[in-house]
């Protein structure tokens, strides 16, 4: 089992082979489908993102509100397929890992390859021990979307699956 620092260093998704297991500690973001349009919308507009993408991570969650003493309620992946129209321009601009559940298009596997970039598998169904290794939640951008706002988690041991590489190779075949 490899463990993964965030935010990653450039080179170190060149390293991570599909079907190998991972305990992620550091920085991540929250975002799922409205999130992505809003922030492409920006970038086709020329506009500043409300945060800075390069070598980050997107976790596609729609986390539930905190109960008493936790950062935040609890926080499955979502289905990854919905994000991919908006992947690519969000790889050009230095995203290096996704964390979601499901296959990828095989334009966003392609896309991987190209921008020496990773897609994680978390757990479904996993959402309430999930958010016990969220060990800080803030609110970053359009809290108007309420369980799909943008978020910075600060997260420590989360369980992932890598399972699309920056070499072509799948965990799912």
């Amino acid at each position: 089992m490899r463990i993964l620092k965030l935010p990653i260093n450039k080179d170190e998704p060149l390293s991570l082979k599909a079907g190998e297991e991972v305990l992620i500690s550091g920085t991540i973001y929250t975002a799922r489908d409205a999130a992505h349009k809003r922030l492409v919308e920006l970038i086709k507009e020329g506009k500043e993102l409300p945060l800075n993408l390069d070598n980050t991570c997107l976790y596609y969650v729609g986390m539930t509100p905190a109960k008493p003493g936790m950062a935040c309620g609890s926080a499955g992946p979502t289905s990854s397929y919905r994000m991919d129209d908006y992947t690519e321009d969000l790889l050009k601009l230095g995203l290096k890992v996704m964390i979601g559940k499901g296959e990828r298009s095989k334009k966003v596997r392609d896309d991987l390859v190209k921008y020496h970039a990773i897609y994680i598998s978390a757990l479904g169904g996993t959402g309430a021990l999930i958010n016990q290794k969220i060990k800080k939640a803030t609110l970053v951008a359009y809290e108007d979307l309420g369980t799909e706002a943008i978020y910075r988690l600060e997260v420590e041991g989360l369980y992932g699956i890598v399972s699309y590489d920056s070499k072509g190779g799948s965990a799912f075949k």
